[in-house]
């Protein structure tokens, strides 16, 4: 059991390699698959794209009931696809998919609010002038969702990292994993503040960026 400043350090620079694997590509995969399924809810509920609201009802409580259920308990639900996946149902690895899972429900929503918000009368221009539904919703929605879309980015990195903290209690390794073993279960205090210290830094630096971009963003356009 780390004792010593340096095991601690050491301990935490190696989960937190861990931590930031997981988040990264759960949070890539939330980007890819979420921002497609938020731009399917999004234009199956307007008569200005696709406006099917059976596909938007099916799409809506297929995302409602994965947000319904508890990280932890999705996480365990999910251990048995992950082994068909990955191989296994311990480690990094496998928490990667009940991450991506919820990440991708989470992000679907919060995009498609976003994409709600833009102007439609921007969007019945574009119409007017010729231009068809795709080359719209490429050109013209997804540019003027760009700011509400980073934000909405920002949230769901954050939300991963205390997603990802969770997966300690099934091995899953990361931040969350070095707390619970040697914070929680062999009450070495200096392990869990190192922890807590490290995500706290985590979330300041994710939402920095965030803000940082979007203000670059909001410059650019003034």
């Amino acid at each position: 059991m780390p004792d010593n400043i340096s095991e601690i350090l050491l301990e935490v620079g190696k989960t937190l390699g861990e931590t930031a694997f997981m988040c990264s590509i759960a949070l890539v995969i939330a980007i890819v698959a979420g921002g497609a399924l938020g731009i399917l809810l999004y234009a199956s509920s307007t008569h200005l794209f696709i406006n099917s609201p059976l596909l938007n009802k099916v799409l809506g409580a297929t995302v409602n009931v994965v947000r319904s259920i508890p990280f932890l308990i999705l996480l365990i639900f999910l251990l048995p696809l992950s082994a068909l996946v990955v191989g296994t149902k311990i480690g990094t690895e496998a928490v990667v998919i009940p991450l991506a899972v919820a990440a991708v429900a989470f992000f679907a929503r919060l995009s498609e609010a976003s994409l709600a918000e833009v102007d439609k009368g921007m969007i019945e221009a574009a119409f007017a002038s010729g231009a068809g539904k795709l080359r719209t919703m490429f050109c013209i929605v997804l540019p003027e969702a760009h700011v509400p879309l980073v934000k909405d980015i920002t949230i769901t990195a954050i939300s991963l990292l205390g997603f990802s903290a969770m997966a300690g209690l099934v091995g899953g390794g990361g931040l969350g994993d070095l707390a619970y073993r040697y914070g929680y279960q062999r009450y070495n205090m200096g392990i869990m503040i190192a922890c807590i210290a490290v995500l706290v830094v985590l979330v300041q630096i994710i939402q920095a960026a965030g803000d940082w971009y979007v203000n670059r963003i909001e410059r650019r356009r003034s």
